[in-house]
């Protein structure tokens, strides 16, 4: 077991010496990948913060149910119990009393509102549903408006469909994106890894001759590989952080010119780990393929 962890111990060092030796050659490769995997890592953290700005939005997840103008006190607690058994999520009440205050208080309605003889607002209640997705928001409406003394459910359904499609698109876009810079990233380390292999042809020939396995032969290029992708994916996570610090300001008065507060979410220590790990496994194939084919020509 020792012997073991000396060789891959002593491949390791032997990569990160291959990497320190070329300076320009590795500066030049990271840029590349790190390029490469920047652009879908970008997009999915992008994605990722659209799809927490179409849940934040005002009246998005939200189902207004409406009673009838002459539900009592009664009808509103049979409502609260079925919402309660119901599970549906959070829910809040709005007495009529309430609405009409709003209205009052708005400089466009209140001379409407102060001619009215009566309230003509119904009570209402505002519920948050758990579950978010189009068929169930729409499932639940219907469920809702087969209810005693209720006038009225409103879902802005159509938004919320032609959102989610909207983001099932662009996560189809992006696994295809991903897709052809990840093939371009091992393209990238394949001909690099194979350029090291011609480089060291006379080595690996005398290391053959003295009675070297190929595992032993072919770890330091694998640990090449893999190291040279894991710096490219910690190079990509710090282009995805300044881009991201670039955007935070415009985006927040943006949102503000809007009446609302956003900021853009940073990935998370999982996500630059992932990132990282991506891209030391592309590196891995991309070293494997080149040095499986590179190494025939020695047999």
């Amino acid at each position: 077991m020792n012997a073991w962890f000396s060789q891959h111990r002593a491949a390791l060092a032997s990569a990160f010496r291959r990497l320190w030796s070329t300076p320009l050659n590795t500066v030049l490769s990271l840029l590349v990948i790190g390029i490469a995997l920047t652009l879908p890592g970008f997009g999915y953290v992008l994605l990722d913060n659209l799809r927490d700005l179409g849940n934040n939005a005002s009246g998005v997840q939200q189902i207004s149910l409406f009673m009838n103008l002459d539900a009592d006190k009664k009808d509103i607690g049979e409502i609260e119990n079925r919402l309660k058994q119901a599970a549906t999520g959070k829910w809040r009440f709005v007495p009529k009393e309430e609405a009409l205050k709003r209205m009052q208080a708005s400089e466009d309605m209140a001379e409407i509102v102060a001619s009215l003889p009566r309230n003509p607002l119904p009570d209402a209640f505002i519920v948050e549903p758990t579950n978010s997705e189009p068929e169930a928001l729409e499932i639940l409406r219907k469920e809702i408006a087969g209810w005693p003394k209720v006038a009225h459910v409103q879902l802005d359904s159509a938004w919320v469909k032609r959102f989610d499609a909207f983001l099932k698109l662009a996560k189809l876009a992006l696994w295809m994106l991903a897709g052809i810079f990840a093939a371009g990233l091992v393209a990238v380390t394949f001909n690099t890894i194979r350029l090291q292999v011609l480089a060291q042809a006379a080595e690996i020939e005398v290391a053959r001759m003295i009675g070297a396995t190929d595992a032993f032969i072919r770890r330091p290029f694998y640990y090449y590989g893999a190291l040279q992708g894991a710096l490219g994916g910690l190079l990509a996570a710090g282009l995805v952080f300044g881009a991201l610090t670039l955007l935070a300001e415009p985006v927040g008065e943006l949102a503000a010119l809007y009446g609302g507060s956003f900021s853009l979410r940073a990935p998370g220590a999982i996500e630059v780990a992932a990132l990282a790990a991506i891209g030391a496994f592309l590196g891995w194939l991309g070293a494997q393929l080149s040095v499986s084919l590179s190494l025939r020509k020695f047999d």
